[in-house]
């Protein structure tokens, strides 16, 4: 992705630490610029929770009273919700600073969210995905629809010390 896009995640009281970390490890991956959360409950149950690249230690991950308080200076809001009217992410085109909020496991981005939005965009599913199954979609949209880096050489920077596999074609 290109150093000049900018992202940032918002997460509303996020209730899974599982899904935090995979969240953390896509925020990782997909070069997001920080994580903002509010509620307890994952403050609750953040030590046990499983960030196995250390992503908090290479982003800021910070407890927030309120997401609108965190929005990054020039950043779109964009709320990821099933709501009605809202963009599908197939159509969906992403800003260059983009501040992504997405809802808890178990309930929905508070109204006054949604209101101060700029754009609302929905995953069309059948039923709804998890918290970290949603972030990684909108995040791996958002690199598949902006110029990014590719290649072998991204390949073994990437990969795990133990995956050495090749295609046998190069």
């Amino acid at each position: 992705m290109s150093s000049s896009k900018l992202s940032y995640i918002g997460l509303v009281n996020p209730k899974s630490p599982v899904n935090v970390a995979s969240v953390l490890r896509g925020a990782g991956c997909f070069n997001a610029s920080a994580v903002y959360y509010t509620g307890e409950r994952y403050t609750r149950a953040r030590e046990f929770y499983a960030d196995t690249k250390d992503v908090h230690k290479q982003i800021p991950v910070e407890a927030v009273p309120d997401l609108q308080q965190v929005i990054p200076e020039g950043a779109k809001v964009v709320v990821i919700e099933l709501v009605e009217g809202a963009i599908p992410l197939p159509e969906y085109q992403h800003p260059a600073n983009a501040f992504y909020i997405f809802g808890p496991e178990d309930g929905s981005v508070p109204a006054s969210l949604v209101a101060r939005a700029d754009d609302v965009v929905y995953v069309p599913t059948t039923g709804c995905m998890n918290l970290a199954a949603t972030a990684n979609v909108v995040l791996y949209d958002r690199l598949a629809k902006s110029q990014y880096q590719h290649g072998d050489e991204l390949i073994r920077a990437s990969r795990d010390r133990n995956n050495q596999l090749r295609t046998g074609k190069s």
